[in-house]
């Protein structure tokens, strides 16, 4: 039986960007989340490690079309039992987000992952919900140092933050811990409408001084999530993860190879 008494539900974003997605197409399946990593949809290997963690009382799925669900048995048989939830998906990751977290109990802790972390483990997910539930803070993201990832994976490319004290690659988890923190869902709207341009609504909430500092490497993370934090009037927080396969996520064919490597050794 599960600790029901601070419990998060869970959202798993899980429909493909784009209707030709690359690591579909690699993995010769109709959508990104139903490719198999040492013999396992990505799907099925975060809903289980979900499963598998007592702060988690119910987990959304968010796409993909619920007919390509069909195939996955055991996540149908979830489905059909009523042990797992799905929406559709909007047209956007942040639009899916807000159309899953208008939903629900608005007091409840939510976590929010993707359906491509197919590393993601309970070890993982208690240490970050753990550290975000005891924050204080409406909101809080998931990160880890870039030196933690190249010393597991030394060979693999990660995006960074290049923050003093970084930089810092995101690993996909979010908890929208108050009713507060879920208004960040409109906030990554925006930014994501500008996708070409994103930086033009990040300097608007951090301010130009801010901006500057990080264009010389001197802003830390901690003054970057306080300005943000001042300005959309939501405490902004975040959790720096030991754990070099939080950052590890499976966005193109050589991520999919890395993590059959993982996997297998």
């Amino acid at each position: 039986m599960k600790n029901t008494s601070r419990a998060c539900s869970a959202i798993v974003l899980a429909a493909d960007r784009n209707p030709a997605d690359a690591v579909a197409v690699a993995a010769g399946v109709q959508c990104k989340a139903l490719a198999p990593v040492a013999g396992v949809p990505m799907i099925r290997r975060v809903v289980q490690a979900l499963q598998s963690t007592d702060a988690i009382d119910r987990i959304t799925l968010v796409g993909p079309a619920r007919n390509l669900l069909c195939s996955e048995a055991e996540i149908e048989y979830l489905l059909s039992a009523g042990e797992l939830d799905w929406i559709e998906n909007a047209s956007s990751p942040s639009a899916s987000a807000a159309r899953a977290l208008s939903g629900g109990n608005t007091q409840q802790p939510v976590l929010l992952t993707t359906a491509d972390h197919a590393l993601l483990d309970p070890a993982m997910l208690n240490y970050f919900l753990e550290q975000a539930l005891e924050s204080g803070c409406d909101f809080i993201v998931g990160v880890a140092r870039l030196e933690t990832v190249l010393a597991r994976f030394p060979d693999t490319r990660r995006t960074a933050a290049r923050l003093r004290g970084g930089p810092y690659c995101g690993c996909n988890l979010f908890v929208f811990v108050t009713e507060r923190g879920r208004q960040l869902a409109h906030f990554w709207r925006n930014v994501e409408q500008e996708r070409k341009r994103p930086w033009r609504v990040i300097a608007g909430a951090l301010g130009g001084g801010a901006v500057i500092r990080y264009a010389c490497g001197r802003l830390t993370l901690e003054q970057a999530l306080e300005r943000l934090s001042d300005k959309l009037g939501i405490k902004i927080g975040a959790v720096v993860l030991p754990f070099a396969e939080a950052a590890v996520d499976v966005d193109t064919p050589a991520d999919l190879l890395l993590v059959e490597k993982i996997l297998a050794t």
